[in-house]
């Protein structure tokens, strides 16, 4: 079973008291301790992003470590990265990252890695990064759209609610058909792939939502998708 787990925010490092969508994601793959690798290219491995991944998965139950493209663990990247149940990819800058990525071969290893069963993960720029292409603002100046690695069919824009220019760009991009039909997704929203196709929506904010959005004759339509709030009878989500 191939896996995906986009998050268009949310996680440790939005929401370092509420890990209920980092724990859904550890939950996926049935494991008592999954190992879970961290990749914080986008944040050029920010040693500050990296404590707060390990401080957050240390109290989760799994075995959590960490990949610097800085400070390499290992000559055979291949051989290290598919010993994991899951990657899990920090946000940043999505164009830098997918360069590294594709300079080390990590593209190709994330590739085998997804066809051998490892659960896929992110959030901003690690939830861009699956998709054909996406809405990124790793230019600076203004939104723009970056390829991805075509994992999952179609456009994705992460942040949805969270940056007031997402959803109109989203939207521009899709209307004059410089993006494929897509999916957007708030800030502590998830969107749960298997096989390619859309499983579910889970969030972790009670207000938090996720959108199919479609361009037909250039008008654009957003249909919100029904999901599964994780902390419904735990409202302080799983980390008090």
């Amino acid at each position: 079973m191939k896996q995906i787990i986009a998050m268009g925010g949310g996680g440790f490092s939005m929401e370092p008291d509420n890990l209920a969508l980092d724990q859904y994601i550890l939950d996926q793959s049935q494991k008592a301790l999954p190992k879970i690798l961290f990749l914080p290219t986008a944040s050029g491995d920010a040693e500050g992003y990296i404590k707060r991944f390990y401080d957050a998965f240390n109290s989760l139950p799994c075995t959590p470590s960490h990949l610097s493209l800085f400070k390499l663990p290992a000559r055979d990247l291949e051989r290290f990265i598919l010993d994991h149940d899951i990657v899990y990819v920090g946000g940043g800058n999505t164009k830098s990252m997918l360069a590294l990525w594709r300079e080390w071969g990590l593209d190709k290893i994330l590739r085998k890695g997804y066809e051998k069963g490892i659960i896929l993960s992110g959030l901003s720029a690690g939830s861009i990064c699956w998709f054909d292409s996406g809405v990124t603002d790793s230019f600076g100046d203004e939104l723009d759209i970056v390829e991805g690695l075509g994992f999952i069919q179609g456009s994705h824009s992460p942040h949805y609610d969270g940056e007031a220019e997402r959803r109109p760009a989203f939207h521009s991009f899709i209307e004059r058909g410089l993006l494929h039909d897509g999916y957007g997704a708030d800030d502590g929203a998830a969107l749960h792939f298997v096989d390619g196709a859309l499983k579910g929506v889970l969030t972790s904010r009670p207000h938090a939502s996720a959108y199919r959005v479609e361009g037909r004759d250039g008008i654009i339509s957003e249909t919100k998708l029904d999901h599964t709030y994780l902390n419904e009878h735990n409202p302080k989500g799983v980390h008090p």
